[in-house]
């Protein structure tokens, strides 16, 4: 995911009189729309490589997603929306900046616009989707406090510790983006088990420590503030703790060999929240809650687990860069509280494919949601509580069970700073609702670093 970073307040000064002195300079040293630098607008005359050598390191990135609904669905007419999120900030080297030894500080603010093909063209809108077709929607279009986190190792960088500011998905439970579906992008147990763990771009208070067993293994734990709050759109820049209902504490085992000298990584976690959370079907007395009119009833915790692969099985002579990766994915949660009891992933990303374009990749992946038996017969029990039994009746609630997902994908490497991936999405069963069509999706996923 895109980051950025801003410090201190001469830092802040500091970030103005060098973009000013970069425009002014940007035809030295890697100019501006140089296909080989890393930014778009380039290197600021050597400014900004030589910043960054002294512990400075400004981003200003950009993802932009459109997806087209080309067949099938809850709604047929055919249309196309777009949402992109903007993210900038500053990472400082604290030991080259005050001498502080393995020592570093990130600040991100990002701010995200636009419309998800999803929500109402393939959903059905009464009870929503799972999955979505633009990764980049969500969670309130809005600016956000994304990170402000301070990170200190020590014993030889075998103990990290990190405070302040920041997802859960950001350690634990992590997996890249480049897929423009949910399913196949970032964190899934937040995906999944969204009411408790915040993924990007939603931060909070959180505390992080990793222990180094050998240099390929290493252990972690978290504690992560559960304050639903920080997900409304008026509160990105919340510092304050009102709200908090309890914690997520997550633990992880994380492997990371280099097995024939080709690397792979290999997680598995659990987590648990010690805050209330709400039965998704019975009430007190074990009694179907939309049928008995009480109120449904609580449990004290809520908890769920994770496995994921990452594995490069093969590389183009030497080079590492290029060749054929494999993945897998899969999350198991709570059947009492949350609506998907199970998840699975899989897919593979060939990069370097023709030696022409030994920097474009291309994706494959499918996935599958389940829903928790117990959140579907609460729909059944709501409708048969109504009277409802038309699935055309605007009060009706469908009853949700499994929904499919594949990506195909190819992204075309344009620039060091520009990656534009045109996709192919299929949904079955979109929501997990057999009477909504089976849909077709048409996507572009741009990213690019300025």
């Amino acid at each position: 995911m895109p980051t950025i970073t801003i410090s201190c307040k001469s830092t802040l000064n500091l970030i103005g009189s060098l973009t000013a002195l970069g425009l002014a300079n940007c035809a030295q040293a890697a100019p501006a729309f140089d296909r080989d630098s890393a930014w778009m607008l380039g290197d600021w005359g050597g400014k900004r490589t030589e910043l960054a050598e002294q512990g400075y390191d400004f981003k200003f990135d950009y993802t932009g997603e459109m997806g087209s609904n080309l067949r099938g669905g809850h709604d047929h007419d055919r249309t196309a929306r777009y949402s992109d999120q903007f993210a900038l900030g500053t990472q400082l080297d604290l030991q080259k900046i005050l001498g502080w030894h393995d020592a570093e500080f990130q600040l991100t603010v990002t701010e995200r616009s636009g419309n998800n093909i999803s929500n109402d063209r393939i959903n059905d809108p009464r009870v929503g989707g799972f999955t979505s077709a633009q990764e980049v929607w969500g969670r309130g279009q809005t600016w956000r406090l994304t990170q402000m986190w301070y990170q200190q190792r020590f014993f030889e960088q075998k103990l990290d510790i990190k405070v302040g500011r920041f997802g859960e998905g950001e350690d634990f439970n992590s997996f890249p983006c480049d897929f423009q579906n949910l399913a196949f992008c970032g964190s899934q147990v937040g995906n999944w088990a969204g009411d408790i763990w915040y993924n990007w771009p939603v931060s909070q208070w959180a505390l992080r420590v990793k222990y180094n067993l050998t240099p390929e293994l290493y252990a972690q734990i978290g504690a992560y503030e559960q304050n639903p709050s920080n997900l409304d759109r008026g509160n990105g820049f919340k510092l304050s703790g009102s709200g908090t209902q309890g914690a997520v504490l997550p633990v992880e085992l994380v492997w990371t060999p280099a097995l024939t000298g080709l690397p792979g990584e290999y997680r598995a976690g659990y987590y648990y929240s010690n805050a209330k959370a709400t039965d998704v079907y019975k009430d007190n007395n074990g009694q179907p809650a939309a049928l008995s009119g009480q109120a449904y009833r609580s449990s004290s915790s809520k908890h769920g687990l994770w496995l994921g692969v990452q594995q490069q099985l093969t590389s183009v002579a030497s080079d590492h860069s290029r060749g054929l990766n494999v993945f897998a994915n899969a999350t198991m949660h709570d059947k009492k509280t949350n609506a998907i009891d199970n998840y699975v992933q899989a897919g593979v990303v060939y990069k370097g494919l023709f030696d022409a374009r030994a920097k474009d990749d291309i994706g494959f992946a499918l996935a599958r949601v389940h829903v928790n038996p117990a959140f579907r017969k609460n729909a059944q029990a709501s409708n048969l509580a109504r009277g409802i039994d038309d699935y055309d009746n605007p009060a009706y609630l469908p009853p949700q069970d499994t929904e499919y997902s594949a990506e195909l994908y190819y992204g075309v490497h344009l620039a060091q700073w520009l990656t534009v991936r045109p996709n192919l999405q299929y949904i079955r069963h979109p929501g997990g609702v057999d009477k909504v069509d089976d849909a077709l999706i048409g996507g572009i996923k741009l990213q690019t670093s300025f």
